[in-house]
């Protein structure tokens, strides 16, 4: 089964998934530590800055090294769009809301997160033929934040304790397991632990962004290789009148191939103002990714002005997109909906008991893609150093 069909049935059911499986507390986690020196993480995403707040409960010393001046990864938001935040990145909740208290993980911890769910009877389209078709949107297990994003969640609950262990602007260059230990090297600095956490996105991996001494395992490189990641785009535009439905899917053939999607981004949100939301990934989304900001706006205005009767052009007043293909240190979207699971198995597992996975794409292949996928890896991968 496949990461969407999973999600669809879910869906269907009117099932509240779970994170798989579930998360251990620090307390019985540490009755199976190891106790580890140090650790090395790569990559200030989710699951980079997961795996150091665990290992934070854990008393393990850790560094977390990343790429780019800043954290979050694919959790990027803007506030200067509207007057909520804008995710630019992983946006939707896809399991149940009891997941952030898993990734907390501390029982003295009150969570406050306020999501809000679609309704059955929400007007929902499809684009097939050159014709919106409506209907009631159903069961739709998707959940929106209100009035923040994954990232302000992080920030506000997982970042504190680990801020300080960030190092920023290191692109790692190679990891050495090859003695006792990993020995993992910077431009400017060589960290010595006893295992590393890989966090960054397969696209990095895919590329030869990292090398590894020695190298990889064949079954290792070739799960690597031939699982595909989507390229994608998401676009943000607001317009002076509301005149689209929650949430439209167009009609993709293959479907196998990527999604597009027109989604009301204002939707549970405390605002007057009307966002809509383009997330485009896979092959479906090249169309858009060639274009410069001045043809996107025209070619997006014209595509929705065919599906509502020339409303957009008229109501337009701003846009702002983001390429994730284009990302430095990210260089893509995420591991694509259709994978064969056996492949994302083989991803997440670890090299030598020395050179870990964690992320979207490194999972036991139940679930991927998204962020409580990639907090759910790292819970597993610090679980396998400290036992």
């Amino acid at each position: 089964m496949t990461r969407k069909e999973f999600l669809k049935l879910a869906s269907i059911l009117g099932i509240q998934v779970s994170a798989f499986p579930a998360y251990a507390s620090a307390k019985s986690m540490a009755m199976l530590r190891n106790s580890p020196d140090k650790v090395i993480i790569i990559g200030a995403g989710a699951a980079g800055l997961s795996a150091g707040y665990l290992l934070k409960q854990l008393g393990v010393d850790f560094k977390i090294l990343e790429a780019r001046p800043g954290y979050g990864g694919r959790m990027k938001k803007t506030d200067d769009f509207a007057d909520f935040p804008i995710p630019l990145g992983a946006e939707w909740l896809t399991v149940s809301t009891s997941i952030f208290e898993e990734i907390v993980n501390d029982s003295t911890v009150p969570v406050n997160v306020d999501t809000v769910g679609y309704n059955q009877n929400d007007e929902y389209g499809i684009w097939v033929d050159g014709k919106l078709l409506l209907s009631d949107l159903g069961s739709f297990n998707y959940r929106k934040f209100v009035a923040a994003t994954w990232l302000d969640f992080f920030e506000e609950y997982v970042i504190p304790p680990v801020a300080k262990d960030i190092i920023y602007e290191a692109p790692v260059h190679s990891i050495d397991y090859m003695g006792k230990g990993v020995t993992i090297k910077t431009a400017d600095a060589e960290f010595t632990a006893d295992a590393v956490i890989v966090t960054v996105p397969l696209n990095i991996l895919q590329n030869d962004g990292i090398n590894f001494n020695p190298p990889l395992p064949k079954y290792k490189l070739k799960a690597i290789s031939d699982t595909v990641v989507w390229d994608g785009i998401k676009v943000f535009l607001e317009f002076s009148e509301r005149f689209y439905p929650a949430y439209i899917d167009f009609q993709i053939t293959p479907e196998t191939s990527g999604q597009v999607s027109y989604f009301d981004a204002s939707y549970g949100q405390k605002t007057d103002k009307n966002i809509l939301g383009l997330f485009a990934v896979g092959e479906p989304a090249k169309r858009y990714l060639t274009l410069s900001d001045k043809d996107l706006q025209s070619y997006i205005l014209t595509e929705l002005d065919e599906i509502f009767q020339g409303q957009a052009t008229s109501n337009y007043i701003r846009h702002i997109a983001q390429d994730w293909s284009e990302e430095p240190y990210i260089e893509g979207a995420y591991l694509n909906d259709h994978a064969d699971w056996r492949s994302v198995r083989v991803l997440s597992e670890p090299v030598e008991d020395k050179v870990y996975f964690a992320g979207d794409a490194y999972t036991t292949g139940e679930d991927w893609g998204s962020v409580h996928c990639a907090a759910q890896s790292a819970k597993e991968a610090v679980q396998k150093i400290v036992s």
